[in-house]
């Protein structure tokens, strides 16, 4: 028996909010606002033009609701909704993620390929720089695995940097990760993420978007579309960020909806590092280790302890704490620099170390 597109409402109903939704000039709230105004949103679409006016709505809103290219996207979505990996979850849908539906601006709908029951699994955010340096991508890889082996559901947004590295991090710890995208699921970007985003639904994960299925990269759409990042997890954990990053909309709309803010410190000499130190002196918790995202949550989620593996070599130990200069490691070790650029150049050589700028870090394993 096929399961209905929708539980909240029946076809012609999903069809008619579809229609609305693709209206430019109705948001989130016009919608709702709408569907509450004229009892549904078949009703809406019927309504004459000078009731959607009493409410705000311009009069080339309410025209647009009937052109051919507003009825032939919304049947397409529904087209798209067939498939059994393809779902689309409402606002007032029981199976709509709890968490993020208590926040102020939560998206009417979400659409979802993969696995929707994700959306209501404990997530940890993980966010940052596009550029983000070789250290910062490793230390987000890091995380996320670990993340991701204590019962976390690694949530980003699928960009080049921080976020694909998590992503991928998660996945290779067989764990699960869901994707946040700032366009329509058929509109995927970055291009140079198209296998990453197939793999994640292969490996039963979830992308995820409000946008309608063929919206294209808007700049406007992907600071917006960090409330749901930040609104479906527990916590937000930015890795590494400049002052006029994205990831510090994330952690600043996180910290208004009541999510926990983390933020990694790096090197004062380092622009990706002060987005990061300011949000440390605005209040998110300084990060050096999982255990500490983990035992700031375990109260309430009743997590089990992550395992993490112990560095078997005393210069990595030090390096997992932060990039460090071979004089630094050898002050902080108390070993010779002659042996302890030995120890590096062999540790380099495994793959175990790397270095940027004369600074040394740990590769994530």
């Amino acid at each position: 028996m096929t399961p209905p597109l929708c539980a909240a409402c029946p076809p012609a109903e999903l069809e008619a909010r579809l229609r609305l939704h693709r209206l430019p000039e109705v948001g989130a709230r016009r919608l709702r606002t709408l569907i509450e105004a004229f009892g549904s949103a078949s009703s809406a679409l019927t309504a004459p033009a000078s009731a959607w006016r009493s409410l705000g709505l311009p009069a080339a809103c309410a025209e647009a609701r009937r052109s051919a290219e507003v009825r032939n996207g919304a049947n397409a979505a529904m087209a798209w909704l067939e498939r059994p990996e393809q779902h689309l979850l409402m606002w007032d849908d029981p199976a709509y993620p709890a968490l993020l539906a208590e926040t102020d601006d939560a998206p009417p709908l979400l659409f979802v390929a993969g696995n929707p029951a994700l959306l209501e699994r404990p997530q940890l955010a993980i966010v940052g720089s596009r550029r983000a340096s070789p250290p910062a991508l490793d230390t987000a890889a890091a995380f996320a695995r670990c993340l991701a082996r204590a019962g976390f559901t690694i949530t980003s947004g699928l960009a080049l940097g921080v976020d694909g590295a998590a992503h991928r991090a998660a996945l290779e710890a067989e764990g699960q990760t869901i994707a946040v995208l700032g366009t329509g699921l058929q509109k995927l970007y970055p291009q140079r993420h198209r296998e990453l985003a197939q793999a994640i639904i292969d490996r039963g994960s979830a992308l995820v978007s409000e946008y309608p299925l063929d919206a294209g990269p808007l700049a406007g759409n992907f600071p917006r579309r960090n409330r749901i990042i930040s609104g479906l997890s527990l916590g937000v954990l930015v890795v590494e960020a400049s002052l006029a990053s994205g990831s510090l909309i994330t952690a600043r709309l996180a910290a208004e909806q009541g999510r926990e803010v983390y933020a990694i410190p790096g090197s004062i000499h380092h622009p990706g590092a002060k987005g990061c130190h300011q949000l440390i002196r605005d209040g998110a918790l300084l990060v050096e280790s999982v255990e500490q995202i983990l035992e700031s949550l375990r109260g309430w989620q009743n997590l089990p302890p992550a395992p993490v593996d112990e560095p078997d070599h005393p210069l990595l130990a030090l390096l997992l704490a932060a990039p460090q200069t071979s004089e630094g490691l050898a002050q902080r070790s108390g070993q010779p620099l002659a042996q302890v650029l030995a120890s590096l150049t062999e540790l380099e050589l495994q793959g175990r170390v790397g270095n940027e700028a004369g600074r040394w870090f740990a590769r994530a394993g």
